[in-house]
């Protein structure tokens, strides 16, 4: 079975902003160079990518190595800087294509957005709290948007701090990267410590019991798999991301466990945590009707075994399963509310206990993200109240 994690393989060599050359394959149409056309000064110009027509990897290697030398030009002058779109551009060949399909993507439309809005020869260095604040309140109000998307309404803090980070990113990794002359692409990060933009009271929904119940009585009407899903979710706190892309051989019935691998967990953290018996029962029944072994998925994709289901897939299943059981609207019942349940129903844990069963690796995450108030547990911690007297302490 292919493995859906293996990354395609790619060779760079020369410098940044000299002769960088990229060499990169692609299934099933060989291997490719990309470069940076040379300008008269010697910068660096326009990408350029060629195909090589083969898939040797080896006379690809020479010849990434032959162009990076014919391209080799004068240094640019001591103190010349690196432009937005030098700085997008390194950091789109370089780092980028080491990402997941989706933070790709978003890689990409944030290039885009941010050199359309700062303009793409402006220096970092030339950038203020001015600049930052007038972009958060032209994105906050829908002024300025990525290619290709309308805004209809006022944009959420969180997609604007989303945005903001990566450009935080961006400029952090520039300043830790060198220039090809003995300095960095970048001296400072010139929007470091400013403020990014947050929800007061940001709506954190909570699944209730009733609500999961529900859930499970219309199950079958979404998709054969949603149940399993969904019980997972609840029984073990998991993220959706991590429990859709569960092979058989990550489940040890025996045990009594289930496997979570790093390079498919959010936060990369791996870990092994026990099955309860709801948990157990659904995975029997699913082996039954379902017969599996090995690498296979637990949630394929329709039409293609060798592939997980989709966050899109199950976001529909959820989508559909919220309709289909009344779940309140605009209250943010998505499958995270499942996770924050989860935290809220274990607050009694032990908070290294808790967050390790989880996948948290920050406590104050827990407590500040996923474990809400309830009258009921005040209400037994109000019970259980001991009353200080003279003599009891120190």
């Amino acid at each position: 079975m292919a493995n859906a994690t293996k990354k395609p393989w790619s060779y760079s060599t020369g410098e940044w902003g000299v002769n960088r050359v990229r060499a990169f394959e692609r299934q099933g149409k060989g291997i490719f160079l990309e470069f940076r056309e040379r300008n008269p000064d010697g910068t660096a110009g326009r990408k350029a990518r060629i195909a090589l027509g083969h898939s040797d990897r080896k006379a690809a290697k020479a010849k990434a190595e032959e162009v990076a030398a014919a391209f080799r030009r004068e240094e640019p002058a001591q103190g010349s800087e690196a432009t937005l779109q030098v700085l997008f551009d390194t950091y789109g060949s370089e780092v980028t294509p080491e990402k997941g399909e989706s933070k790709r993507k978003h890689d990409v439309r944030c290039a885009e957005m941010f050199l359309r809005y700062f303009g793409a020869q402006t220096l970092p260095r030339t950038l203020t709290r001015r600049e930052w604040d007038r972009f958060v309140a032209d994105r906050r109000r829908g002024a300025i948007a990525p290619a290709g998307v309308v805004q209809k309404r006022r944009v959420g803090e969180r997609v604007i701090t989303y945005d903001l980070k990566w450009l935080l990113s961006v400029f952090n990794w520039a300043t830790t990267v060198g220039d090809g002359r003995g300095g960095f692409l970048l001296d400072r990060n010139p929007f470091k410590g400013l403020p990014l933009p947050r929800t007061e009271s940001p709506q954190r929904s909570v699944l209730t019991h009733e609500q999961y119940l529900a859930l499970r009585g219309i199950a079958a009407e979404v998709a054969p798999e949603f149940d399993l899903a969904l019980v997972l979710a609840h029984e073990t706190g998991h993220r959706i991301g991590a429990i859709r892309q569960l092979r058989w051989s990550d489940i040890d019935l025996d045990g009594g466990t289930v496997h979570w691998r790093g390079e498919l967990d959010k936060i990369g953290m791996e870990h092994s945590t026990l099955l309860t018996e709801e948990a157990d029962a659904a995975l029997r029944a699913e082996r039954l009707i379902r017969p599996a072994i090995g690498d296979a998925w637990l949630f394929p994709a329709p039409g293609d075994p060798d592939q997980p289901a989709s966050r899109h897939l199950v976001r529909d299943w959820w989508e559909r399963a919220a309709k289909l059981a009344d779940l309140p609207k605009g209250k943010r019942l998505g499958w995270h509310s499942v996770r924050r349940q989860w935290a809220t129903e274990m607050k009694e844990t032990p908070l290294k206990d808790l967050c390790y069963m989880g996948g948290w690796k920050s406590p104050m995450t827990v407590l500040t993200c996923y474990q809400q108030p309830d009258t009921e547990t005040q209400r037994e911690a109000l019970a259980k109240r001991k009353r200080y007297r003279a003599g009891a302490g120190g």
